[in-house]
């Protein structure tokens, strides 16, 4: 029995491994806290009564039911469940993903060492900190997963295939838009591997394009008032940034904070992030480039760009490169396979998993830091404001504070324009925030003043709170 254990062990080293990093993972995010799109999105507190009819079957420009319902969930005890219940369906749903990644490798029929590797490296990777620290990407994660396993069944099943898939394919898309895409990406990426033939990938892309417009004709039928929000227009420009940015945190590791973000810029710290992972990545990507030229992996990439096309054409951060991480894990398992000496890339294995490691402390540690601005600014703002109000004016100073994805967060935005109030007083007070933004100048806090005292005039509102950076002076009446 001990023997079968241990062999078992040695087999799926990823996975014992991945068991064991989850919990610390999930205690390591537990104490990041909600910034910029946390307080917009519908995974916040809800406490309306008519959720379903409001925000269910649309809202705004997304379709996501699962959002809803987690904000309806949290609503119920925000102190206790917001955000410690969105982390925990995050860090879960990451080591779902990561099975799914794990079993997807098994069904193309990689080497057991390249499976093991990959997969760790899809767990670990710091491309993924931004979407497990993030409180509102669980679509982006369970969309994900849903969309690998739709993949598994549809090369698995005979009888009942299409149901299956096709049902797991608006499963995904109902977490997230861009869980669509497995409706091409499973013919496709099947075809690729030997899995179906032509004849049958021709007809089920025809499947596929039908589940795309049964989407697109719900989305038309179904009750909605459409936003479309500026960011979400295709421009070409945007479109090639993205796509610089996609390729950039998908295959080059580094610390991208001590890289990008100029207050925290150590460029010594992030080349040394970088050479630690730079073998690992030659062994994986460059190292005898043209075995990439198969149909194999011509089909994966083209996989790729479609797992991410939603995000290219629109808006992409950090956060959405989640989406086409399984393709990169496919194209480094395929790699792997066929190196014939383990030992050189086993070596800088480690390396890049010790340089990983870091990266990832590092990123969630800028997280939670971001969180308590946020926080300390709300606690500083209550205070000043000394007893509770109704309604609240908060007038921002436009700040030139560089922004990281949801790792180093403008100090506004971490306040969530001043809603970061309304949850450390457990949405008791203020009722009602309103605010807006003005230019920075050198007149700024005098202009802010004024507009402030004119709107108490009118007594339009109980208070104001005027933000400029993490510094917060209050006006009363």
């Amino acid at each position: 029995m001990q023997n079968s254990y241990r062999q078992l062990i040695k087999q799926h080293w990823s996975i014992v491994i991945i068991f064991v990093l989850t919990p610390i993972l999930l205690c390591a995010v537990l104490p990041i806290l909600p910034t910029h799109d946390d307080w917009a999105g519908t995974t916040k507190p809800d406490f309306n009564p008519f959720f379903i009819k409001e925000h269910f079957f649309f809202y705004g420009y997304h379709w996501r039911p699962f959002d809803t319902w987690i904000g309806y969930i949290v609503g119920r005890n925000p102190q206790t469940l917001w955000p410690t219940f969105n982390h925990v369906l995050v860090v879960i749903g990451h080591l779902f993903c990561s099975l799914a990644v794990y079993r997807l490798l098994t069904m193309l029929d990689f080497k057991q060492s390249a499976k093991n590797i990959s997969t760790l490296c899809f767990f670990l990777s710091p491309a993924t900190m931004a979407t497990v620290s993030a409180i509102d990407s669980q679509n982006q994660v369970y969309a994900l997963t849903c969309g690998i396993i739709a993949f598994l069944l549809y090369c698995k099943l005979k009888k009942g295939k299409y149901i299956v898939w096709i049902s797991l394919v608006f499963l995904a898309t109902l977490f997230k838009e861009n869980g669509l895409m497995w409706a091409w990406i499973c013919p496709i990426l099947a075809y690729g591997f030997g899995l179906i033939e032509t004849k049958t990938l021709k007809r089920d892309l025809l499947v596929g394009t039908a589940i795309m417009a049964a989407y697109a004709l719900a989305i038309l039928l179904l009750p909605k008032d459409i936003t479309i929000h500026p960011e979400y227009v295709p421009e070409e420009f945007k479109i090639v940034k993205n796509v610089v940015k996609f390729f950039f945190t998908s295959f080059i590791t580094v610390d991208y904070i001590y890289l990008l973000h100029q207050p925290s810029r150590n460029l010594l710290l992030a080349a040394i992030s970088f050479l630690l992972t730079a073998p690992f990545l030659y062994f994986v990507f460059l190292r005898n480039i043209k075995k990439f030229s198969n149909k194999k992996m011509v089909c994966t990439f083209v996989c790729l760009l479609i797992a991410v096309a939603p995000h290219l054409g629109t808006v992409f951060s950090m956060m959405h490169t989640y989406a086409g991480l399984a393709m990169i894990a496919v194209f480094m398992a395929f790699s792997i396979s066929r190196v014939d000496h383990l030992k050189p890339v086993a070596f800088a294995f480690v390396l890049w998993i010790i340089a990983a490691i870091l990266i990832d402390i590092h990123l969630i540690d800028a997280s939670v830091k971001s969180g308590l601005v946020g926080k300390n600014m709300a606690k500083d703002a209550i205070q000043k404001t000394g007893e509770p109000v109704d309604s609240v004016y908060v007038i921002i100073i436009e700040d030139d504070y560089p922004k990281l994805s949801s790792f180093c967060v403008i100090p506004n935005e971490a306040f969530g324009w001043g809603l970061a109030a309304q949850y450390e007083t457990n949405y008791q007070w203020p009722e009602v925030i309103e605010d807006t933004t003005i230019e920075r100048s050198a007149d700024a806090f005098r202009i802010a003043k004024e507009l402030g005292l004119e709107t108490l005039n009118k007594q339009q509102h109980d208070c104001v709170w005027i933000v400029d950076h993490e510094h917060i002076d209050v006006i009363k009446r």
